[in-house]
């Protein structure tokens, strides 16, 4: 009987320990102040897809495909002008094996390739990229992208986030090349044909990102 009542507490010590041990595995990250928060203040996370969303309403909505110039492929990312939410996009930063977005890191943008019959991938790049051109033209944002590789070749693809007013901003200002010449701009809104184009402006569009 002695034994039973020394066995006792150390049994109930050990269910304890298991129970506090479980809780704390199962516990999420905190997020730090280097993580991007979707609007349910979660870190966002490359295994899941998000709606890039204004964040006044009324002033559009969501990112979508469309063609903006009488041609079928590739497409073109736009801004919907309505209130829907458009696309959900993933997020794949420069080094693949970190799961979590964070600010100011080099990232690829890619929407789900149900959303486009084209032969180009759906993942984010500049329609040109040529940062001594001295006619300076528009950068509008088209597919046909690639994930990773980061090199010399693959600069129009890069984009970072952010944090800008209530929400953030897209930029692009990649880091991935450190003998380049690169582009540094917001990424905004020009209206072209009647769409609502992205593309590399001085004034950034302010967007939030919503879980899909």
């Amino acid at each position: 009987m002695k034994t039973e009542s020394l066995l006792l507490p150390f049994f109930l010590l050990s269910i304890l320990a298991n129970s506090l041990f479980c809780e704390a595995a199962e516990a999420p990250e905190a997020p730090d102040s280097d993580s991007v928060l979707d609007t349910s203040g979660k870190q966002l996370r490359t295994r899941f897809t998000y709606y890039i969303l204004p964040v006044s309403h009324g002033s559009g909505g969501g990112l979508e495909l469309t063609n903006t110039n009488n041609t079928t492929c590739p497409l073109d990312v736009v801004q919907s002008s309505d209130d829907t939410p458009g696309i959900p996009a993933s997020f794949f930063p420069f080094n693949l094996n970190k799961d979590v977005v964070r600010v100011f890191t080099d990232l690829n943008i890619m929407f789900p390739n149900r959303y486009t019959s084209c032969p180009e991938s759906p993942v984010w790049k500049l329609d040109h990229y040529s940062p001594t051109d001295p006619l300076d033209r528009e950068y509008f944002i088209t597919t046909g992208g690639v994930v990773g590789n980061p090199a010399p070749e693959t600069l129009r693809n890069w984009f970072k986030i952010q944090k800008f007013g209530d929400g953030y901003k897209l930029v692009h200002c990649p880091s991935v090349c450190s003998f380049c010449d690169i582009v540094c701009k917001d990424v905004g809104i020009i209206v072209q044909n009647g769409k609502r184009r992205l593309a590399l402006t001085d004034v950034p569009l302010n967007v939030v990102f919503k879980r899909a």
